[in-house]
């Protein structure tokens, strides 16, 4: 496996790891802090890799040809175990922390360390997070927690004293393009704009890249987004009103109209930052001519302002509705 464990970027990251396990010296628990699909989980695998290798010519280095770093790769190996929030969950339960504890008490199957995969642990309960605190203040010999979330904020302050944490942030759009085309062979174009669309979060452009259905959804959010800024407020509301019946639905929808509105705001205010929609040049600059300032900001606080109202269960479709009438007509 190449030097930098076939990650894009992070290399401080993966060089810090490999001084550990080259002394000797790995920590009890890592906790792994950025945005989703900035490669928290994908870092946390590969050390877990190269924490339990075998054979290698030295320490930190993976053969991803092996079969324990297969199984560890697709989180199946007996001495990999993952906790995370269960679909239809709101939160990580404490009766899986505990699951876990037992688990860790005993002596690893086959490979040198146990090793605990903790995913989006921000989604874990109070008295989950509480729970974890005596196998954190505790470990068991040969045991390593690994630990994910958005950031150490989210979590318990005894949770984050007690790990070394890793806050890995978005990469220069240009190494993310390059990237996607040395490693996974995209074409400039299409790199170049998954690494827009990503915000330089190489695991999240991946994921558009290997699921094209949602470049399509988005495609058609921009577009459903356009026509309603010439409607009448009757069709806002009809459009509402089929958008509120599924909340997950919503709120992507959002975050895609919400990504398009900061590009209008960065236009407006003539910022040099790089767009994240730069397929909708055209459009953003059209808008940015007929807003000022004021306005742009004023349209993505209201999409920022609904998304809140979402996560504390507020009535999806009047949110919705508020927001369309917030948008401005030409």
């Amino acid at each position: 496996m190449p030097p930098n464990w076939n990650l894009l970027g992070h290399t401080w990251a993966v060089e810090l790891l490999k001084g550990h396990l080259q002394r000797g010296a790995p920590r009890h628990a890592y906790l792994f802090t950025g945005p989703q699909g900035v490669g928290r989980r994908t870092l946390a695998l590969r050390f877990a890799q190269a924490l339990n290798a075998e054979n290698s010519a030295q320490p930190g280095d993976i053969d991803p040809e092996h079969i324990r770093s297969q199984q560890i790769e697709r989180m199946q190996h007996p001495d990999l175990f993952v906790v995370e929030r269960q679909e239809g969950d709101r939160d990580i339960k404490v009766d899986a922390v505990r699951a876990l504890q037992h688990s860790l008490a005993l002596a690893p199957y086959e490979a040198p360390y146990r090793v605990a995969l903790l995913r989006d642990f921000e989604h874990a309960s109070n008295s989950a997070q509480n729970a974890m605190l005596k196998t954190l203040e505790e470990p068991p010999g040969r045991v390593v927690l690994l630990v994910t979330a958005e950031s150490a904020e989210a979590l318990l302050p005894t949770i984050t004293s007690r790990c070394e944490v890793l806050r890995l942030r978005p990469l220069a759009l240009d190494i993310v393009s390059q990237g996607l085309q040395e490693q996974w062979g995209l074409p400039v174009e299409q790199a170049e704009l998954l690494a827009h669309i990503s915000g330089g979060r190489p695991g999240y452009a991946l994921h558009l890249h290997n699921n094209p259905e949602i470049l399509e959804a988005r495609s058609t959010w921009l577009d459903e987004q356009q026509g309603l800024l010439a409607a009448p407020r009757r069709t806002r509301f009809d459009y509402a009103e089929g958008l509120a019946k599924d909340k997950d639905s919503l709120q992507a929808v959002l975050l895609v109209w919400l990504s398009f509105w900061r590009d209008v705001l960065l236009r407006t205010a003539q910022a040099a930052a790089p767009l994240a929609n730069p397929d909708r040049a055209a459009e953003i600059d059209q808008l940015s001519q007929h807003l000022d300032l004021n306005r742009a900001k004023a349209v993505v606080a209201a999409i920022e302002r609904t998304l809140g109202l979402l996560k504390s269960n507020a009535n999806a479709r009047l949110a919705t509705e508020v927001l369309l009438l917030d948008l401005p007509s030409p």
